[in-house]
């Protein structure tokens, strides 16, 4: 029982981290603040690995796509069993690799869930091993081939994990995020001193502000992990809700406390007519 809860939290994690991405107007495109290249740039100053980082930058969207089917991949696999231990190694390694690239800044450790992630994905592991006992080395890892099943579920696990991310694309294609130019809001809707959240052009969450001087507006896309920022009037900050980050709107939304490595993006707003769009 034990192992099954890991493997459904795990899984359905791991699958929805998958559709999260492949569902982001955002993550392959690289006009985006949140495009997965523009992330790994944000992690150069601060991860240790930032020179295999700077390799993958080159290649941005070769990896996301690497990335979104991977845990797509991982994840059925693991609520499925198909190549149980390979996946959870595979999980491990994702875990790893998010945690010295993402939130190898994060202090102390444990607000960070990159390694919360990967010492469960270890266990899991461990407890797989210990179902098959007599199975031991690297060899017995790796799948049967000369079975045919066994290839049938494998070659399955990854039609379906890139049809999933292919669906994902579909259904940002049929929901067209608004263009450049289209009407945010109203000056009526809109007074002097307050704030509206909406979806920016390339279809990021964004954040606009309305003071005496003018408006603004930012991406509501945290600059340390990607979680999405919400605007605290008591404070008259953007707060993180995962690691605590902070931004002060007033100062073109720089960093005030938490890990968080540059500002939020910036988002060209003007006032037309009676109307705020975007520009």
């Amino acid at each position: 029982m034990a192992t099954r809860i890991i493997r459904l939290w795990l899984g359905v994690t791991w699958v929805y981290g998958g559709w999260n991405k492949a569902t982001d107007a955002g993550f392959l495109n690289a006009a985006s603040p949140h495009y997965i290249g523009a992330q790994l740039n944000g992690y150069l100053t601060t991860s240790p690995i930032h020179s295999i980082l700077q390799h993958m930058i080159e290649h941005a969207t070769l990896i996301g796509w690497g990335v979104m089917i991977s845990e797509f991949a991982i994840g059925i696999a693991t609520l499925t069993g198909v190549a149980l231990e390979l996946a959870t190694l595979g999980g491990f390694g994702m875990s790893i690799i998010l945690w010295l690239s993402a939130s190898w800044t994060v202090k102390p450790y444990f607000l960070g869930s990159d390694t919360a992630y990967a010492v469960l994905w270890l266990a899991l592991f461990l407890l797989v091993r210990q179902n098959f006992k007599g199975r031991r080395g690297i060899k017995s890892l790796i799948p049967n081939l000369s079975d045919r099943r066994e290839v049938f579920r494998l070659v399955s696990v990854g039609i379906v994990a890139v049809g999933a991310a292919l669906a994902g694309g579909k259904m940002r294609t049929n929901n067209p995020t608004p263009e450049a130019g289209t009407a945010i809001a109203t000056l009526a809707e809109l007074p002097i001193g307050a704030t509206k959240n909406f979806t920016a052009a390339d279809g990021s969450a964004a954040v606009l502000f309305r003071s005496k001087a003018g408006v603004f507006a930012y991406s509501r896309i945290c600059t340390h992990q990607g979680c999405t920022v919400n605007y605290d009037a008591g404070s008259n900050t953007l707060l993180c809700p995962c690691h605590g980050a902070a931004f002060d709107p007033t100062k073109d939304a720089a960093v005030v406390s938490g890990p968080a490595p540059t500002p939020l993006a910036k988002i060209k707003v003007a006032i037309k007519g009676n109307s705020i769009v975007q520009i």
